[in-house]
């Protein structure tokens, strides 16, 4: 009986490993959008998410992103007159959005597509 109390010690158990998925990792899209005019830019907004979903592609977003606002003060005469000024600012309007594992045919829609000139437009594979 004393052998009973007694025990020797064992290696550690091998932990079961957890099957993971065996997908590939999700590949996004991420398309940022900017310009002047907000209508342009919905516009363009529109043109690129029918684009995608013409091609079975699965969009996320678009997602409005803060308006970047430049501020200028500029005086009204060149020499006299300090107190009479005149202030200007430019408004950068801004939308993201995700195209969720876009097939090589999304990619090359896009690239093809035509946008309208005063609309930026920063491409990322994530």
């Amino acid at each position: 009986m004393a052998s009973e109390t007694s025990k020797k010690p064992r290696a550690p158990r091998a932990k079961k490993a957890v099957k993971a998925a065996e997908e590939a990792p999700i590949q996004k899209l991420r398309i940022r959008v900017r310009a002047y005019e907000h209508k342009l830019l919905d516009a363009s907004v529109k043109q690129i998410i029918d684009t995608a979903i013409r091609f079975d592609a699965t969009v996320v977003g678009p997602v409005p992103l803060p308006t970047e606002i430049k501020k200028y003060t500029v005086n009204r005469s060149t020499f006299v007159h300090k107190n009479a000024r005149e202030q200007f600012e430019m408004r950068v309007h801004k939308r993201m959005m995700d195209i969720m594992n876009p097939n090589p045919k999304v990619i090359e829609a896009l690239t093809n597509l035509n946008l309208p000139s005063g609309v930026n437009i920063d491409v990322k594979m994530i």
